[in-house]
């Protein structure tokens, strides 16, 4: 018997029905989730930002202006910021805020990077205890030592109507910047600092050339938060520098300004933004090294 074989044509494919197209839906699938996605996005960056645009336009108005409801200004003065600038003691306070933000940065990072680092890789007896005491004095509210503290530094040291009372304590340390410089450190491979200690390097050495240089995403988020801080204290040149009005800083000098043009919001707003400029322009083009350094600071704990 012959076996016939039978072979049937191959089937066409399926096509999809007349007025449907999947291309068009798909695009208006992923359009929409984009609209949806950003407009929340959009919406919290005009949270932040207008009221940025509030202040900055106010402070180019003329005074009768900037106490109507106007929003935009009809004349631009920017002889406001001159005004500013040419108010008695503001360029004193600039220097103030310079020197305890920049000196405080300084002290606060150097004192604060050995002690981190004697926290993330040495192994010592009471080496969680010491860790324990550094969390601990974060959780002491300030104003509880600024009696005694004042006493110290008014009665004893006589450096009351000056910004040393707050800027010498930052060269013994800050129990934040040590915890995220710990942090930071704990993410570093031990492999490096044996390395370097078999090539003869010392604990010093190994700090400078190999810690330090892998660490620095860490050290400028500490610096960050530190010169923030220090740029906007209000409550400590508010106890030792009050009586002073060469040491206030422009924190605190900001307030006797408002004060003095209790009327004028033009100029009270030029004076706000040009306290807030130099902040911002540090996190602007800082933005992506202390990004970096807070997110790595809690990898390993």
């Amino acid at each position: 018997m012959t076996a016939t074989t039978t072979l049937s044509a191959p089937s066409a494919p399926a096509r999809p029905a007349a007025g449907r197209s999947p291309a068009p839906a798909a695009r208006r699938r992923a359009a929409l989730h984009w609209i949806a996605v950003h407009t929340v996005a959009i919406a919290a960056a005009l949270f932040f930002i207008l009221p940025f645009v509030f202040v900055f336009l106010t402070s180019v108005m003329s005074d009768d202006q900037a106490l109507s409801g106007d929003l935009w200004p009809t004349e631009w003065n920017w002889s406001n910021y001159v005004d500013v600038f040419n108010t008695p003691g503001f360029l004193d306070w600039w220097r103030n805020s310079l020197m305890y933000a920049g000196l405080g940065t300084l002290f606060t990072v150097c004192s604060s990077i050995p002690v981190a680092y004697a926290l993330a890789k040495f192994r010592f007896r009471g080496r969680r205890t010491a860790m324990m005491l550094v969390i601990s004095t974060m959780m002491l509210p300030p104003q509880v030592i600024v009696i005694p503290m004042y006493l110290v530094w008014a009665q004893q040291l006589h450096l009351s109507g000056s910004l040393w009372p707050l800027i010498i304590p930052m060269a013994f340390g800050d129990a934040y910047s040590i915890f995220l410089l710990r942090q930071f450190l704990l993410t570093i491979p031990r492999e490096y600092l044996e390395s370097a200690k078999v090539d003869g390097s010392g604990e010093f050495g190994t700090l400078l050339r190999i810690v330090i240089p892998m660490a620095k995403p860490g050290i400028a988020a500490v610096a960050l938060f530190q010169f923030f801080y220090c740029w906007n204290d209000y409550f400590g040149p508010q106890i030792y520098a009050s009586q002073n009005p060469g040491a206030w800083t422009l924190s605190y000098g900001l307030e006797s300004f408002k004060s003095a043009h209790s009327v004028n919001w033009n100029l009270t707003m030029a004076a706000t933004l040009l306290v807030m400029a130099p902040v911002i322009i540090v996190f602007f083009f800082a933005q992506k090294a202390f990004v970096e350094g807070v997110t790595l600071t809690g990898v390993k704990g």
